[in-house]
Order: C-alpha cells, then sequence, then structure tokens
C-alpha cells in the first residue's frame, strides 16, 4: 500500500466495504412480555419471544447495523431509539429497509451477508433454508449469497437470542441505483 492508496479526503471510494452487526433479546413467555419469536422475517415456532420494543428480530437487527457499520452511519438506535413511542411493535424490515436505503444512497450495495444465531431452543436447523430465503429476498441478493449459521450457548445462557452478521458491501455502477 502507497501512500496515495490510503485513507484521505481526496481518494477514490473504495470499490468494497465491510460491516459487522450485533443483536441480542432476552427471551421470555408472551406473559412476561415476550412476542412472538421472529428471525429474519421468518416467524419461529417457539413458547417464548423476544423482550423488545420493536418486534425484536435480532437477525434483522444485526444485520441492519452491520449494512450501516460498512459505511460508517451508525447504528440502529440513531434511526429507532428504543425510547420512541413510534417504533413500538415495529416489524423490523421497516428498520432493515431504511438502512438498505441509507447504504443504496451513497451508492452500495450488499453482496453477501453471513449470519450467525445463537440460541439454545428451539432448533432452528429446519428453518434454515427459510431465513436464507428470506434475508435474500429482503436485501435482492442470490440465495447463495446469504449464509446462515445456527450455535446454541452450551448452556451459558439459555434465555436470550444473539445473532451476528458480517456483510460486503460493493460500490454501484453508474445505471446500477435501481439495484
Amino acid at each position: 500500500m502507497t501512500s496515495s492508496s490510503l485513507p484521505g479526503p481526496d481518494r477514490a471510494p473504495l470499490a468494497y466495504r465491510i460491516g459487522y452487526g450485533e443483536d441480542a433479546h432476552r427471551l421470555a413467555r408472551p406473559e412476561d412480555g415476550g412476542r412472538p419469536l421472529v428471525l429474519g422475517g421468518v416467524q419461529v415456532p417457539s413458547e417464548r419471544g423476544a423482550v423488545a420494543h420493536s418486534d425484536g428480530d435480532a437477525a434483522l437487527h444485526a444485520v441492519a447495523d452491520a449494512l450501516l457499520s460498512g459505511l460508517a452511519l451508525g447504528d440502529i438506535g440513531q434511526y429507532f431509539p428504543d425510547t420512541a413511542a413510534e417504533w413500538r411493535g415495529m416489524d423490523s424490515r421497516v428498520i432493515l429497509e431504511r438502512a438498505l436505503g441509507l447504504v443504496r444512497e451513497r451508492g452500495y450495495a450488499p453482496l453477501n451477508v453471513a449470519l450467525v444465531v445463537t440460541l439454545d431452543r428451539p432448533k432452528l436447523g429446519p428453518l434454515r433454508a427459510e431465513i436464507a430465503r428470506s434475508l435474500a429476498a429482503l436485501l435482492a441478493l442470490p440465495g447463495g449469497e446469504v449464509g446462515v449459521s445456527f450455535k446454541t450457548s452450551e448452556g451459558l445462557a439459555p434465555d436470550h437470542v444473539q445473532t451476528r452478521v458480517t456483510v460486503l458491501l460493493g460500490r454501484l455502477e453508474p445505471g446500477d441505483a435501481d439495484v
């Protein structure tokens, strides 16, 4: 790397950017404040769901944060604070659409997404393809560009769901703005 290729005010925009996001929610039964469990836009059959201000889709929250972090745009809490009544119960697809819009406004689009969900139960393996398809559709990506992995906490944190996401963003070419 030469000094002329280092980041600075006069350099051309990077062709690729990498973003990272995380989210976690406590799980509870409906009578204790748990909402239906939703991951990646897919409702997961479960006796417990996320305790959250929005619908608590930890996967979509982490993807949105990864999109934002890839372009140094902050995090979803800046755009959708959990102290604002207007966002209570909001569908997390709205959060993702806003983050995706901000990324596209700056001339980038997601090329690849890798999601890891840590959840002790229920087991998510049977929903892997559905969650991957849902994320691919929401991000306008081919299915093979969305990786979905599942882990357990090995009993260390059985009352929560946690998600981690990396995203590769690519610079749009002129005329690609409708992607």
